[in-house]
């Protein structure tokens, strides 16, 4: 499916997704705010989350974490920290969210986390982009299943500011990302993910794709893919479940290839990073447990987008690619952050 989009920047105002979180859900529950953006031409790019995370039935145990990560894969290569906070110094605005000394509005996010050797600090305004843009079935937003959720509050947003990294200044000047919400009772049993955020020969496309497999009792689903590209003021859907059932999908360490079509067009990607271009994460699971994320923001990422028997619009990114897996089962030289 193929539909017009309108490209026009929204007011901020318009595009905030409220925070799901209330104190004491005796189910569990995890949410994040995450911001990331790219250098305009050299392989860097930020990445910062702030996460509000409650165990099943442990609301007593509730906290707020803080991640950030600097990717520089010419020098300094990949800088991680997460930090607990506690839930007390959490402050839950309907328009701001404070985690301890760090602060997330609609326009900025002001902040600063570090881990025993590293410190991140980060000091970032943030603004135009495009429509929200929801990877899942618009239905399925409103129900229960499945548990995790996620969408684009702001694709294709200019960042400016500075970042300081153990020490030294970055400045942001005009870096293009996206700020994103996730939220749920339960992570994804296991997934991959990616982002494009501007292509290189095509600055104003943005692409989300994502693949995942969930786990009903000791049965796995098939892998489920969905994807949603904009491309010259049109936006491409391939994110009905029947389309997801059909799509083709094979994913390891670290790389990533996928096949999927609509009534219309048909769409055939990838998207790899070098292992030392990958942070290691725990992401606690609110049912129990532990999921590992393999985190990185310099990824290459090549699409081909056709009309059914037409030549291919190729797009392609050699380093301004997000790609993450989520598993059970990391490899064992991955540097795990927390």
């Amino acid at each position: 499916m193929k539909s017009r989009i309108n490209l026009q920047q929204l007011p901020t105002q318009t595009v905030w997704s409220d925070l799901q979180f209330r104190r004491g859900q005796p189910r569990g529950h995890y949410e994040s705010y995450f911001i990331r953006a790219n250098h305009p031409s050299k392989p860097q790019a930020i990445w910062i989350r702030y996460t509000l995370f409650q165990p099943r039935h442990r609301p007593d145990l509730a906290i707020g974490e803080l991640w950030a990560i600097w990717s520089d894969a010419d020098r300094s290569g990949i800088v991680a920290v997460q930090q607990d906070i506690p839930l007390p110094d959490c402050v839950l605005g309907s328009r701001q969210l404070t985690l301890g000394g760090a602060s997330l509005s609609p326009q900025s996010a002001r902040g600063s986390a570090r881990s025993e050797i590293n410190r991140i600090t980060w000091d970032l305004t943030y603004d135009g982009g495009q429509s929200p843009l929801l990877c899942l079935p618009d239905r399925l937003y409103r129900s229960p299943l499945p548990k995790a959720k996620l969408m684009v509050m702001q694709p294709n947003a200019r960042f400016n500011g500075r970042l300081e990294v153990n020490g030294e200044i970055i400045e942001i000047h005009q870096w293009q990302g996206s700020v994103n919400h996730n939220w749920g009772s339960k992570h994804t049993d296991a997934y991959a993910w990616g982002q494009v955020a501007g292509f290189d020969r095509d600055p104003e496309s943005f692409f989300e794709v994502a693949t995942a497999r969930l786990k009903l009792g000791p049965l796995w689903t098939p892998p489920l893919t969905l994807a949603v590209l904009r491309h010259q003021g049109q936006e491409y859907r391939f994110n009905q479940l029947t389309q997801a059932l059909k799509a083709t999908a094979r994913y390891h360490y670290f790389e990533w290839q996928f096949e999927l079509a609509n009534d219309q067009y048909e769409l055939q990607g990838s998207m790899r990073a070098p292992a030392h271009l990958f942070a290691g994460l725990h992401y606690k699971n609110p049912p129990g447990g532990l999921k590992t994320c393999l985190n990185s923001k310099l990824a290459q990422c090549d699409l081909y987008l056709s009309r059914r028997g037409a030549t291919p619009t190729y797009l392609t990114t050699a380093h301004r690619g997000a790609f993450e897996i989520l598993t059970d089962a990391p490899p064992p030289d991955i540097r795990i952050v927390n």
